[in-house]
């Protein structure tokens, strides 16, 4: 249970700003099934993501890169959004929230009705040919179609390991978090380069919600080690 003077304290920078802005990890989406990465029981302690999510592994061992994509999209099948996506789009409606950044590729936070979603790492359900770019279906990708045009390999929308973050969208996020006078870091280790120098950029209230210790914690004015969800909630329900 997390201390009613750190949720109210949290409320109160959120009352405060004048522009807050919100950057998530898979830490936010576990809620709803969804298993982190790169905490001591991630995916990432598990599978080698050079072999399996690699512009390599694209390039050179297409049935491995396909089946494991194909994995992911299928684990999404029955999960949703949950509450902490949905207050932080509701938060939005209200003006306390002004932008969405994201690590995630679960297009949770637009399902959720947030509106300023950058999608940093991209989204898993944008199908496209990885030889000439034509945009196809998720259930092209899972039934192992290939491209309709030039018949190259189909491939999420995601970026790769080896695959530099699209320029565009990080420059919208910078330059966000850079105006926000409160910068709400949601489920993220932090250890993920270039992403985690992001906070760094904020000149306002920083604070950090996350189940686990990062090592970035020290740059923080709250840090909250708890379940994201459970601390939205209860930041929200005294608004």
């Amino acid at each position: 249970m997390v201390d009613s003077k750190v949720i109210e304290e949290l409320r109160d920078y959120l009352n405060q700003s004048k522009y807050a802005v919100v950057l998530t990890g898979a830490g936010i989406s576990t809620e709803s099934g969804i298993p982190d990465f790169r905490s001591k029981d991630g995916w990432w302690n598990k599978i080698n993501p050079a072999e399996v999510a690699s512009v390599n592994a694209l390039e050179n061992n297409y049935e491995l890169f396909r089946e494991f994509y194909k994995y992911r999209i299928k684990m999404l099948d029955g999960c949703k959004f949950n509450r902490g996506h949905r207050i932080l789009a509701d938060w939005e409606d209200k003006g306390l929230v002004k932008s969405v950044v994201t690590q995630n590729i679960d297009g949770f936070h637009k399902d959720a009705g947030s509106k300023r979603v950058y999608e940093l790492h991209g989204s898993i359900s944008a199908i496209r040919c990885y030889v000439c770019e034509k945009e196809h279906s998720v259930e092209d990708f899972v039934n192992d179609k290939r491209c309709e045009v030039c018949g190259g390999n189909l491939r999420p929308g995601v970026v790769l390991f080896g695959e530099g973050l699209p320029s565009d969208v990080w420059q919208e996020a910078y330059d966000e978090i850079l105006k926000s006078d409160l910068l709400l870091v949601i489920g993220t280790s932090l250890n993920v380069s270039p992403v985690n120098s992001l906070p760094t950029v904020a000149k306002g209230k920083r604070v950090l919600i996350n189940a686990e210790k990062t090592f970035m914690d020290d740059i923080f004015d709250l840090v909250i080690n708890a379940g994201a969800g459970m601390v939205l909630e209860s930041v929200d329900r005294g608004l």
